[in-house]
Parts: structure tokens; sequence; C-alpha cells
């Protein structure tokens, strides 16, 4: 049995013409009627395969490969074998994302789970609700009361829309995602399983009736051209919003607490966990696993390496790391001081006999 596909099969295309829509230099123009049929990596690709060099992690991958043509640095265009036609390009990836995305548009953002053109019958939606038309709405989705959703927008299976929750046009909401008390942009991708807009871990402890548990009575906006990853939380804001800025791309399974404001244009890889009310400036990256506590500033432009936990302020493009989190040269120094310590321990004789 063939083995099966999920995306549409693209037209094969000419060497040439892939120069072109990538803006590379064919450094033989002679091949420049030479088909490609696919994309592969280094390591899988066949002679109808378009491929990528540009980390030297992977030279011995360079050297073996089938492929029929790589898109290649001018610093790395050497190394490519004389079998591989060559395409040079500034950037490679950037490149060969630059044409992936022309030949596999439909991988960019999913569309209806079950193939459905408009709302399925099987779906539960409030009279008072509003869809403009080209919505689709999958089957056994329920949409509350007073609901707007802009057109090109896409309801997978079983999600839950929330009473007056507004989503903008050409948006999409992922099966089995819950949304309430939140405003959505345009533009917004969130993936399945994800839970937005429910209340904050907000309570005062060990108080004389318990836990006392406090009311959490603001929203979730979403701003333009958001992605937010599967099985990824957040919480709507106590007192004032929790707000996602523009562009910004949330990767699975992330935690976003109450009142946290996230700026423009952010990356957040899995698994990170934002305490209530911190704030992300425009343009921050925080590795997988990063931990931040609560009222904590992350300024402009600032990274901080994964598996870190932050405790203070970061200043706008700073690189912090560790746990607690310190800028990346102290922290590379003081890792370095402690095993210069272990390794002279272990060469002091007397150390062994005091052991």
């Amino acid at each position: 049995m063939a083995q099966p596909t999920f995306f549409t099969q693209p037209p094969a295309s000419a060497l040439a013409d892939i120069a072109t829509l990538t803006k590379a230099e064919l450094v033989d123009p002679a091949r420049g009627g030479q088909i490609i049929r696919g994309l592969a990596s280094l390591d899988e690709a066949g002679p109808m395969h378009l491929t990528f060099f540009d980390n030297l992690k992977y030279a011995d991958e360079l050297k073996a490969t089938k492929a029929g043509a790589c898109l290649v640095s001018p610093r790395f265009e050497a190394r490519v074998p004389a079998h591989v036609a060559v395409l040079r390009a500034p950037q490679p990836f950037r490149a060969f994302v630059r044409f992936a995305r022309e030949w596999h548009g439909d991988a960019l953002r999913p569309q209806s789970w079950t193939g459905n053109d408009g709302i399925a019958p099987s779906a539960v939606i409030d009279p008072t609700a509003r869809l403009e038309d080209g919505v689709i709405v999958d089957p056994l989705a329920v949409i509350g009361p007073d609901v707007e959703i802009g057109c090109g927008t896409v309801i997978g299976v079983g999600a839950v829309i929330g009473p007056g929750v507004k989503i903008g046009r050409d948006c999409n909401v992922g099966a089995r995602t819950a949304i309430q008390c939140a405003l959505i942009g345009n533009d917004v991708l969130i993936h399945p399983g994800c839970s937005i807009g429910q209340d904050g871990y907000g309570f005062i402890f060990f108080g004389p009736e318990g836990h006392l548990k406090v009311p959490q009575t603001g929203r979730v906006l979403i701003q333009n051209n958001v992605e937010v990853g599967a099985g990824t939380t957040i919480d709507r804001g106590s007192l004032r919003d929790t707000v996602i800025g523009e562009g910004t791309k949330i990767d699975n399974q992330v935690q976003i607490g109450h009142n946290v404001t996230i700026g423009r244009h952010c990356l957040l890889a899995a698994q990170i966990g934002l305490a209530g009310s911190l704030t992300l400036g425009d343009n921050v990256a925080l590795g997988a696993k990063v931990g931040i506590n609560n009222h904590v500033k992350i300024g402009d432009g600032a990274q901080v390496t994964a598996m870190s936990g932050v405790k203070d302020d970061v200043p706008p493009n700073g690189r912090w790391g560790g746990f607690f989190a310190k800028p990346t040269r102290q922290w590379f120094k003081e890792i370095l001081a402690v095993e210069r310590l272990a390794r002279d321990s272990k060469a002091d004789p007397k150390q062994e006999e005091r052991e």
C-alpha cells in the first residue's frame, strides 16, 4: 500500500522557476530545466528533491546527500557534491521556507476537520449569535448567545464558544477548544485543546474561612495574527485584562496566568509558565520550560534561555538564563567557576585524604 500523504501534492517545478521564486542564484544556468517534485531533508532527499544546508553540524549529511538541488549560502557552496545543483542564497533556510509556503499553502492553517464548507447540522448555535457569511462550523461545536464570528473563520469539531465572545475574520479555532470572556482579532490561529478565558488562580490563602476565592472579572484580549499552540491555557484577568499582543506566537502547553500582558511579536516556546500580573515587552523570546514569577517585567527584545526560572525584572534586550535567571555571561562564569572548583578538589590529594 502506498504511504499516505495528508496535503496536496504540488506540481513539478523547474530549477529556474524555483530560483526566481526564492530569489536565489542558480550557479549552473544550464540546469535551469531540471525538474523538482518534492522537498526533503538532506539525508532523505533523492534526485527529484530540493533540500537546503546552513549548519555545519550536518556537513556529513550534505556530503552524502542524493538530492537534486540544494539551497546553500556562498560560505558553504563549495561543500555541495558535484551531482547536486546549487541554488546560492544568503539565507538558505528562509529561501527554502519561502518556496515551501508556495508549494504547501494548505499546510499553513487547518481547515474544516470534516471537509465541511458551512454550518454542520449537529452544531449548536444560539439564535442570538451573529455569524458573517463564510464562517465554517464543524460538527458538535457549540456557539453561545451574543457571540460574533467574522467571515472566513473555522470553528473546529467540539469547540465551545461562550456567551458574548467576539472572534474576528479568517481565524481558526481548533477542535475541543473552549473560549469564554474573550475578544479575538483577525487571522488568529488557535490549535486544538486550548482553554481561553477561564478564571485565574486567585485566592486569599490560609484565612479563617479557608482559601478565599477572588472574583476574576476581566477578559482575554488576543490581537491580530496571533498563534496559540495546542493545549495552551490563557486565564482571563481579575481586575484588568489578560492581553496577547499582535503577531505573538505561542507554542504548545503554555500556561498564561491572569492579568498577564504580552507584547507584540513575542515568541513563547513549549511548556512555559507565566504567573499572574507579569509583563512581557515587544519582541521577547522565551525558551522552552521557562517559568516567570508574578509581577515581573521583561523588557523589549529580551531573551531567556530554556528551563530558566525568572524572579527579577529583565532589562530591555537582556540575555538571561539559569535558575534563578541572571545575565547569561554571569551565569556561564559561575558555572565555569563551579566546574573548576570540582576539578581542583579531585586533583587535591589532601582533599581525598579528608574524604
